[in-house]
Parts: structure tokens; sequence; C-alpha cells
């Protein structure tokens, strides 16, 4: 060991062990005082402030040096009129048990008057005599705010009737309110630390990304909706979410310590639901009035028709394809036989284009036994049918051997009907990037199957009445079936 570090030793002891550096006990209690961030003041057995700490100084204004020493708050801190009663509720905590909280007002070194509320208890010897009161004091709309921020918090996760996630900076669960969880089908606790891709199989990127962007710059403007699918016990559950975030700080440091988010979000999908059905409807409304004009102004009735079909595609199928019954329509007990189909009118293999219009070559398409087009004849009604669970390969070879785009995985058949008798069928196809078609598309492509029908039926009503069988320019001899049934 070193001469200086041995002389060090020696210096602090003393003859009776090492001697304790003076005042490190005062030193250390004013630091702690000093650094509280609630006011704090205390009085001896005789009621003399004996601290008065710098977040008091801050309140009143009053230095410690001017307060330290002082008999009681009467005469300075208190008006004159309020002094005893003031006194009485400090002191008498030297008597009671546990901490007493009072509010009143106190003046401050301008004069002005603060309203605060004080928690007071008793300092005792450690023979437990009394030895004088402490006394911590904030202004009183500093801690109504705290109180109703608290407040607020416990009432968000108790009784809000939107879902509730405190995420930490992990992105992972750290706090849930039941209504959140009943969201999340899951229980309260069951959620926290786990992975949001635990929860959720689909949106959990985008959710994630939000939640990250708010980490980093804040809360957003304005609330997003997010659709999401829920994992459940019974499976999945498609559902939008309105979602709010904020940023979580601490509000103890001195720079902006970054807690987590705060996620705020209401189940909106019904609601969804309903405006995108709403809208879905008016633009199809709107397709069959452009329909209706633009066919109007078609002077070939089988023209009319593709028209219908062209419309009709926009935004409900890929391809179309319309197949006439051959030989003409035929009643309901000759369609429920063996039926016959030509092909009439197809959008572009290729992808989606104009409708044309068949060569008129007279060859039945060469569908299977049982293909939904035949089911749709005989039922006189629509039929739907899909790929399902099948493979891209397996799903091809299913459209191929029905006589459909290879890209299909979703049909819809509608008959053409027309003055009680069936006309043909008209196809909507789907690829693999849309849904199934529902009951609101069956509705739809009936209604579409009602115009072509009508226009194919004029169309045949026009041939009949050609110049060869009787049409306008033969009207006054009376050779058509017009002239011999008159």
């Amino acid at each position: 060991m070193s001469a200086s570090r041995r002389r060090g030793t020696t210096d602090e002891l003393g003859p009776d062990g090492p001697e304790p550096p003076e005042h490190d006990g005062a030193d250390l209690l004013a630091a702690l005082l000093d650094g509280m961030d609630a006011a704090l003041c205390a009085f001896d057995a005789d009621g003399t402030v004996t601290h008065w700490n710098r977040e008091a100084e801050r309140i009143l204004g009053w230095t410690a040096a001017e307060a330290v020493g002082r008999q009681g708050f009467a005469g300075w801190a208190v008006r004159s009129a309020d002094a005893d009663e003031v006194e009485a509720r400090l002191m008498s905590a030297m008597g009671a048990p546990g901490r007493q909280v009072h509010e009143f007002a106190l003046l401050t070194k301008d004069g002005g008057r603060v309203l605060v509320r004080t928690q007071s208890a008793a300092v005792r010897h450690p023979d437990g005599k009394p030895a004088g009161v402490y006394c911590a004091f904030s202004e009183v709309h500093a801690q109504i705010d705290l109180e109703r921020s608290i407040a607020l918090s416990e009432a968000l996760l108790e009784d809000a009737s939107w879902g509730v996630v405190l995420v930490d900076a992990d992105l992972r669960p750290a706090v849930v309110n039941a209504h959140a969880a009943r969201l999340l089908g899951t229980g309260r606790t069951a959620v926290l630390g786990r992975p949001l891709g635990d929860l959720l199989s689909q949106g959990v990127e985008a959710l994630e990304s939000a939640l990250t962007h708010v980490l980093a710059e804040g809360a957003p403007p304005a609330p997003a909706e997010m659709w999401v699918a829920v994992r459940t016990a019974e499976g999945e559950r498609r559902r939008c979410w309105r979602s709010g975030f904020v940023r979580l700080a601490s509000p103890l440091a001195e720079e902006p310590v970054p807690l987590g988010v705060g996620w705020l979000f209401t189940d909106v999908t019904e609601a969804k639901q309903a405006e995108q059905e709403a809208s879905l409807l008016r633009f199809r409304t709107n397709q069959l009035h452009r329909a209706a004009r633009a066919a109007a102004e078609c002077e070939d009735p089988a023209e009319a028709a593709t028209v219908h079909l062209d419309f009709a595609l926009a935004g409900f199928a890929d391809h179309a394809l319309i197949d006439r019954v051959a030989g003409g329509a035929v009643s309901d007990a000759d369609a429920a036989g063996p039926v016959r189909l030509v092909r009439l009118a197809a959008t572009p293999a290729g992808g989606p284009g104009p409708s044309v219009l068949g060569e008129g070559s007279g060859l039945p398409v060469r569908y299977g036994e049982g293909h939904p087009a035949f089911q749709c004849v005989r039922r006189s009604g629509s039929v739907r049918a899909g790929a399902g669970s099948m493979t891209a390969e397996e799903a091809q070879a299913w459209a191929v051997a029905r006589q459909w785009n290879r890209d299909t995985v979703h049909a819809l058949c509608s008959v053409l009907r027309s003055r009680g008798r069936t006309l043909g069928v008209v196809t909507f196809l789907r690829g693999r990037g849309r849904s199934g078609f529902e009951r609101s598309d069956t509705a739809y492509a009936e209604d579409v199957a009602a115009r072509i029908a009508t226009a194919l039926d004029l169309a045949d009503l026009a041939g009949s009445a050609g110049p060869e069988s009787g049409g306008p320019e033969d009207a006054g001899g009376g050779a058509g079936p017009a002239g011999g049934d008159a």
C-alpha cells in the first residue's frame, strides 16, 4: 500500500474507529427535500418551521431563509383571521394516527392566495413521543388535475364502451380493458405480453406500422379504419376497427421518455359493411340506368344484349358469356329435358373487354353433363359454383373442364327468361383475386339477365317479322301470319 494511501487511512481513523464526515446526514436530507416534486415543510413540537423545500418556495414565493424559524404560518403565510384554525388543524396531526388531509388558503409572498391540499403526519422521537409535524402540500388545481387523470385512466380501463390497449415500446399489450379483450376474443390477462401476430391473422402489419409511427412521430391527426382478422377458437372473424393512437411519455422525466402507445378502437364492421353495400347498390343502379340508355340507341336488339353485359361487368366480374338455347326459346317442360346451348356472345379470353357476338355457327358448346349452365336451365334459376380450396393447378383444371377461362375460380349462371320461356344462360366469371358471388350479386345478375333476355326476345321477334315473313312492307297485302289471323 502506498504511503499516501496509508496516511489517508490513518487520518480518517480516530481512536475509536472511523468517524463519519460532519453534516453528511443533514446535507442528504436537504438534498432529498429540495428534489421532491411536492412542497414540504416541517414544524417542531412548538409549531416553529424547521424545514422548507424548493417546491414550497416555488408555490408561495417565500425562501427557506425567510420561512425557517418562523412560529407557524401566522402573519406571513396565512391571513390573521385564519391563522389559529390553520395552526390547530396542522398541529392536531401530532396526536392523531396516520395522515390527515386538509384544504385551506395560503398567502404568497406577493399577497396572492393559493388554495392548497395538505397531508400532514406526526414526527416522533425514538421513544414514541411526538417531536413535530411534517406537512406536504400542493396546489389544489394541480391535485385535482392529477386525480382527474387517474380517474380517467381507471374509467377507460374499466368502464369504457370502446377498446383501450396500452402497448409497450416492444409493441406488445401491457394493459387491456374489458371491451378490448372481448373484441380480441380472449381474456384480459391472456393478451398481456403476447405479440400482436398471435391475436390477429390479417392486418397486423398495418397495425404495427401505425404503432411504430406513433412512437416515432406522435399521434396521427385523425382516426384510422383498419380491417383485421381476429383469431378465435371458432376460427377467424374479419372486423373493421376505427382506431385512434396517442403516444405515452413519462411526465416525471426532463426529456420525453416513450412508455408506449395508447390504442383506442371501436368495432365499426356493421356500419362499414352497410356503407359499402349502399355504395355498391348506388353504383349498380347507375350502371343499369346507363346500360338501358345505351341499349336504347342500338338498332340491333342482339347488340343491345351485349351492351347490357358490358355495363354489368364493371366492378362485378372479370368475364361473361351468353349461351342461347339451340333452336329457339323453350318452355319449362322442354327445359327439363336435354337441351343444347350455343355460344352467342363472350368477352375476350385474354382479359376484360367489350363482348363480341358469336359467328352464328350453330355448334353447341361442349358442356359436360351436370354443368352449372345446364342446371340453371333446368331450375329456371341462378346457380353458383366455385373452386373452393383447390390448389392453383386444380382450379385451372376445374375451370378448363367447364369450358371457362383458365383463371376462373368463381362462377354465377343466371337464366335468361322472357314471356314465360327460357332463352338461354348468362354466366359471370371471377378470378382468384376476387371473392365468391354472394346473394346480393345473384340479385344483380338476375336483373341484368332479365334485361338481356328482353333484348334477345326482341331480336327474335324482329327476325320473325322481317320482309320475307310479312313485315311492314307487306302489311297491306295481309300475306304474313298476322294477315292470316285477321
